[in-house]
């Protein structure tokens, strides 16, 4: 009957001690204090037991500056034999908030010594140590818990401590032993030893970490040196220096694989130092023994000569699709080379039936699901170029189908919508494009808001669609590559149509085009009159992104671009460009940036 009764007592009591609970964190969170400190003051006295009440409670008496309440709480506690090394702390921060330092320091080093009977107590006290800013003390902590017991590793936390100090060269050390233990990820360290890394190789943190790299080198051999040293390079922009590097890292590894060699080169290009990554490419060529990543070094050596390639150019080009297209043939393994020559025959040569009929006839080879929707992408593509749009509908909407829940199979609904908006559906077009506004990739989804705005702010307007209908045209030339015939085609919009809801879509697009052929003045006019006269626009971002990049890039005014960085940092922070003006505001301010 008694075990009856208190299982009743325990079951009607539950509810009213987690409501408490719940309001006394409740009234915290909010700053009511006054309110909490009851909640908690009940807590405690049901629960005495329980560290997270007794903190809550020493919290609140410090907000409202009842010190010597939480003192006589405190000191009741860390009597106790069997207290947590925590309280003491506790403790001694109260008497630092009350500006007694002797009294504090004294309870601080009584935390400390906790670890000597027990080494696992190390994390709770630096940590807490850590919260109230007490560094010195954390590392005392952390320290005499490793010490005394060596299989414990609190080398990240004294990593960040030693770089909230100040004390790069410690911080590096901790990070780069946590690697050579094996205790952390290389990824995870790099990511935070990248917040002290800036891309001047001249930067003093740069300089510490190089000179600790090469000493390490040194003195105990080991391709992890290389490999860091690559990476910092990388950071620094010093292409060249990251490829002597990886060509070392190559030599002495023993599986002689080339990818870091790859992912080096598609950075060099993407940073457009074409003579670095001609270079990687062409060794990777020389040392690759399969023929896929020969091929793929090919095909990036054939892109680098695309770029503002001339007439012979793009006859050598030809020459050199055709080689490696009797060298390789066609197979399910050599589909990058069959996409790549039927987007240059199409895109640059203005054969399209010729890249049709090499594309339909790859997918009667077994490629396999993914295999069949690249291709098959591919060949929309072309097809839309030749305005078969009915045909090229097809295949994308094959591709959605067969892989809608991944991301190329998203990007093909996009696709869907913009072949609709080319051939005038716009109705078809909006409808994809309202799936797609929840895309899991951010870039389709934000294409996907762009052209689902355009096209239902100019049909509300202009119910004959007029305009939108000159601009689809002029889009689709600008995607043929009649880059000159499109901009003129955008001049007429502006012409016809000034003060109309498409005329900031129309200086938007053009200005893209007029960088492409290196107007530059005339782009950084059409940006300019987007912040002027439609600065609450849904472009403005875009338009000031447009700018920034730029002054930054191709004018070298780097106090203009700041500004237009800054622009998007203060008055559009849900833009899609916020996390990269940020990021580049900070470079050109000259921060030291992840």
């Amino acid at each position: 009957m008694r075990y009856f009764l208190l299982l009743i007592s325990y079951f009607v009591l539950q509810p009213s001690f987690a409501q408490d609970d719940f309001l006394a964190k409740q009234y915290f969170s909010e700053g009511d204090y006054e309110k909490a400190v009851v909640f908690y003051e009940k807590l405690v006295d049901r629960n005495p037991r329980r560290t997270d009440f007794s903190e809550g409670l020493v919290a609140c008496y410090q907000q409202l500056e009842r010190y010597d309440d939480a003192e006589k709480f405190l000191l009741e506690k860390v009597e106790d034999p069997y207290v947590f090394p925590t309280f003491f702390i506790e403790l001694g921060y109260n008497y630092t908030l009350q500006d007694e330092p002797e009294k504090a320091g004294q309870y601080y080093q009584r935390a400390i010594e906790k670890i000597d009977e027990n080494p696992n107590y190390g994390y709770a006290v630096g940590y807490r140590f850590q919260k109230y800013a007490l560094l010195d003390e954390a590392i005392s902590a952390y320290t005499k818990a490793m010490t005394l017991k060596p299989e414990l590793n609190y080398d990240f936390q004294l990593a960040r401590i030693y770089g909230e100090q100040g004390n790069i060269e410690k911080m590096y050390q901790s990070y780069l032993k946590l690697i050579v233990d094996g205790k952390a990820s290389r990824s995870n360290v790099l990511r935070n030893i990248d917040d002290f890394i800036s891309e001047d190789p001249n930067a003093e943190n740069n300089v510490q970490f190089r000179q600790l790299l090469l000493q390490n080198a040194q003195n105990q051999p080991n391709l992890l040196w290389n490999e860091l040293l690559s990476w910092l390079f990388v950071q620094q922009k010093q292409y060249k220096s990251a490829f002597n590097q990886e060509k070392a890292i190559f030599k002495r590894s023993e599986n002689g694989a080339l990818d870091r060699l790859e992912y080096l080169g598609r950075i060099a290009m993407e940073e457009n130092v074409l003579d670095t990554a001609v270079s990687v490419f062409e060794y990777i060529i020389a040392n690759a023994q399969n023929n896929r990543t020969r091929l793929n070094a090919e095909l990036n050596l054939i892109e680098i000569a695309l770029m503002d390639a001339d007439q012979r150019e793009l006859t050598n080009v030809d020459k050199k699709f055709n080689a490696l297209i009797a060298e390789y043939g066609n197979t399910p393994e050599t589909q990058p080379l069959q996409v790549a020559f039927s987007n240059f025959l199409t895109f640059k040569k203005d054969a399209p039936e010729t890249a049709i009929t090499m594309l339909k006839k790859s997918l009667k080879l077994p490629l396999g699901r993914y295999g069949e929707a690249y291709v098959k992408m591919a060949l929309g593509d072309i097809l839309v170029y030749d305005q078969k749009f009915n045909e090229a509908l097809i295949y994308f909407t094959q591709v959605q189908k067969d892989l809608k829940n991944d991301v190329l199979g998203q990007d093909a609904r996009f696709k869907v919508a913009q072949t609709s908006f080319y051939k005038g559906d716009f109705d078809w077009a909006l409808t994809q494009l309202k799936v797609l506004r929840g895309s899991t990739s951010q870039l389709i989804a934000n294409d996907a808001m762009q052209l689902s705005l355009l096209i239902s702010d100019n049909s509300f307007e202009d119910s004959t669609q007029t305009a939108l209908k000159k601009y689809a045209r002029a889009d689709f030339l600008a995607y043929q590559n009649k880059t000159e015939e499109a901009i003129a085609r955008f001049d007429d919009i502006l012409q016809k149509h000034k003060g109309e809801k498409i005329e900031d879509e129309a200086l938007l697009k053009q200005g893209n085009l007029l960088e492409k052929v290196k107007k530059y003045d005339e782009a950084e006019f059409n940006y300019k009159k987007i912040c002027e006269f439609y600065a609450n626009d849904i472009l403005a971002d875009d338009a000031h992104f447009a700018l920034a990049e730029l002054y930054r890039n191709v004018l070298n005014e780097p106090e203009k671009a700041k500004s237009h960085y800054e622009k998007i940092i203060y008055n559009y922070q849900d833009s899609y460009y916020f996390p990269q003006a940020q990021k580049n505001f900070r470079i050109l301010r000259g921060d030291v940036i992840n």
